[in-house]
């Protein structure tokens, strides 16, 4: 068994054109997500998965592995394959773990990516496993662009929504509101940020760990009905009939997704690196 961490990262993005080489604090934000996620234990390799030489350079010469991949990729996750295969140089095995960490998300905590490897290692029923974190205010309750996850008591997903869920028929739900989104403590992982009056109310994170033979199945398997309505890839596992584990995690993550957003993380790496 190898666990191996796949890091996409393209150099298309409508927000914001070439952003894994923008320079955060003296570094393309690329090379920030390699350096974090190899602080995680236990991994065999981690490579970055991308479209464009120029993000391949910029990998290579911070001392990181990449590989290209075909820019028409219907999937992250299709992608994420593509990219173990062509660093092996033949097909994963069934028993690897392949832990797929954004691109944009440079302060990710390394011990999420070994909760999540650890959670397909200990226990055989879960093809693959994600993360979540207490929704904290009614906005993100109602955003669509926020996605809730409905959980079983094992913690397994019962089902990924942009919709408000699970809906309380006969009450509306509280949450205490934690500090200004402009507040750089507000996003620094790990921080004791106020919790939701009801643990029920959570949102996803984008991270994914997957058993080899699962992943193999999956992208083999072509976007179900209920994928195409909510544009969530994950909803083909659970149509697939999948178990996914989910690990909770207080740390919202603190993504890059437009120039302000970079400026801002830049600020909190000087500041940690300081």
């Amino acid at each position: 068994m190898k666990t191996y961490g796949i890091i996409p990262s393209r150099f298309g993005s409508s927000r914001f054109p070439g952003k894994p080489l923008a320079n955060l604090a003296g570094k393309p934000l690329v090379a920030w997500v390699v350096e974090a996620v190899k602080k995680a234990k236990g991994l065999d390799a981690v490579v970055v998965a991308t479209d464009d030489e120029r993000i391949v350079k910029a990998v290579e010469a911070c001392g990181g592995i990449a590989v290209l991949t075909p820019s028409d990729l219907p999937s992250g996750t299709d992608r994420i394959a593509c990219a173990a295969r062509r660093y092996l140089g033949g097909d994963f095995g069934d028993d690897d773990i392949l832990v797929n960490v954004q691109g944009d998300e440079p302060l990710i905590d390394p011990a999420l990516v070994e909760a999540l490897a650890a959670k397909l290692k200990d226990d055989a029923r879960w093809s693959m496993a994600t993360a979540v974190t207490p929704i904290r205010c009614a906005a993100d309750f109602a955003a669509r662009t926020v996605v809730k996850v409905v959980l079983d008591r094992d913690d397994g997903a019962l089902y990924f929504s942009r919709a408000p869920i699970p809906c309380d028929r006969d009450h509306t739900p509280t949450f205490q509101t934690p500090a200004p989104p402009n507040s750089q403590t507000s996003k620094l992982p790990n921080l004791q940020t106020p919790k939701p009056s009801n643990s029920l109310y959570v949102r996803h994170l984008g991270i994914y760990a997957y058993r080899g033979a699962f992943l193999k199945r999956y992208i083999a398997e072509p976007p179900c009905e209920l994928e195409k309505t909510e544009k969530l890839e994950q909803l083909r596992a659970l149509w697939m009939g999948a178990k996914i584990a989910v690990v909770r995690t207080d740390d919202e993550g603190v993504g890059v997704d437009t120039p302000e957003d970079a400026a801002r993380v830049e600020q909190l790496l000087l500041a940690r690196h300081a």
